[in-house]
């Protein structure tokens, strides 16, 4: 049987990849419309640090229903219900006056979108050589953080032309346009199309029951790098999400007396960088036969990066270096995906791929609005145009809590044992 044409995979990876990009997109959205928010739902930052969080709470809680569901339904399915899942609650937020629906809005948003990297990580173990794999979780990461990068400059001058409410109604409606594509274009193996199933013979039997894959889960938790890598994600996405996905253009703003879209650029610098070096960290690990050097590696440099940004007396133009730098340190964070399927029995790629995205969203969903508290105990009063002003000095006392989960990072990836980039389970 002939291998798939590398168009057909390409076109089937992209229709996900897509998907991917745009729940990033919704993530990171408020991040350049928290004065609107604030004055149009009138909250504070605990408020709005809440109202981000919610997404990140449903996106957790789907995460390891989506891996079960992944290896038991397939992807295409879950691809096409998440698109117009995610459609339907950026269309309820952006209609709403309410507060309160407004938060069941991206409630819905994160629960739809968590299916995203889960579904094409499934597709890319089916549809590409398994040499390929940290490879096009990177090249994934980077599409995902171009929907970051849409959601900095790009939006903002969207939402400054037309308002944020009929940006969130475009935004739907390009989310649902990916569902109509999932369902004309993908399939969930090259074997429905006529073609040799990269995947390997574990994967392409008949899926296992949802009844025998929650059985069997808690075995993954049996190995200890499961526990580390879970563990050990947070800090990288939790800094860079908390930064770059909300706190950071304010921050930024206060700091250096920058312009809304100034900010967002210096965030958009660092969204690249972490974009560029998610393929890059995934090829250099291929190459070398490991993960660990490499994961270790961009944790150290992340976690000192984050220290130098927020409490060295660093001009402008120093601090969008260091910030590159961190960013760029960051995109490490892609092997943590590929260590930990390597990790355990090969039958569970799309539970621990969950699992591992679990660990991923702890790192926003508890930093956001934990920053946006701290804030809030030390405003001194001041207002700008409705909207509570914070010091820099509050968002430094804010920022440590970054400082400290990345450095945890370094301590737990320390302790994981290396796999070689070889199934080890």
């Amino acid at each position: 049987m002939a291998a798939p044409l590398p168009s057909l995979s390409w076109s089937v990876w992209a229709v996900a990849a897509t998907f991917y990009l745009t729940a990033f997109y919704l993530r990171s959205s408020p991040a350049v419309m928290t004065t609107e928010l604030m004055r149009d739902f009138g909250i504070g930052a605990s408020q709005l640090g809440n109202f981000s969080a919610v997404y990140f709470y449903a996106y957790i809680a789907m995460q390891i229903p989506t891996g079960v569901l992944v290896d038991s339904w397939g992807a295409r399915r879950l691809l096409i219900a998440g698109s117009l899942g995610a459609a339907l609650g950026t269309c309820l937020f952006g209609a709403t006056s309410s507060y309160a629906l407004a938060s069941l809005g991206r409630l819905i948003v994160g629960g739809a979108t968590a299916v995203g990297w889960i579904v094409t990580l499934k597709l890319a173990t089916h549809w590409f050589p398994r040499e390929r794999f940290a490879m096009l979780s990177g090249l994934g990461l980077m599409m995902g953080n171009v929907g970051a990068l849409v959601a900095q400059v790009p939006l903002r001058l969207l939402v400054e032309q037309f308002g944020w409410r009929t940006v969130a109604l475009g935004s739907a409606a390009a989310s649902g346009a990916v569902g109509v594509a999932a369902w004309a274009f993908v399939a969930n193996d090259p074997l429905e199309k006529g073609f040799r199933s990269y995947a390997p013979a574990e994967l392409q039997r008949t899926h296992l029951t949802i009844g025998e894959l929650l059985r069997e889960f808690p075995a993954i938790f049996t190995y200890r790098n499961t526990w580390l890598i879970v563990l050990a994600q947070g800090g990288f996405v939790g800094a860079m999400l908390s930064f770059t996905g909300l706190w950071g253009p304010t921050y930024l703003r206060q700091r250096f007396t920058l312009a809304s879209t100034e900010a967002s650029a210096v965030c958009s610098v660092m969204i690249v960088c972490w974009a560029v070096a998610s393929p890059i960290a995934g090829y250099l690990s291929d190459t070398v036969g490991g993960r660990k050097p490499i994961y270790l590696g961009g944790a150290l440099v992340a976690a000192a990066g984050w220290s130098t940004m927020f409490y060295a007396p660093l001009p402008l133009a120093a601090f969008t270096v260091v910030a590159a730098v961190t960013s760029f340190a960051c995109g490490a964070v892609v092997l943590g995906f590929a260590f930990a399927k390597e990790s355990v029995p090969i039958q569970f790629l799309g539970t621990i791929s969950g699992a591992i995205n679990v660990g991923n969203m702890l790192g926003p969903t508890i930093l956001q609005p934990a920053i946006g508290r701290v804030l809030d105990q030390h405003w001194a009063g001041a207002m700008t145009n409705g909207v509570r002003a914070y010091s820099v000095d509050a968002f430094q006392g804010a920022f440590a809590m970054i400082v400290a989960w990345s450095a945890l990072s370094c301590l737990l990836i320390a302790f994981t044992r290396e796999t070689r980039c070889r199934q080890d389970g």
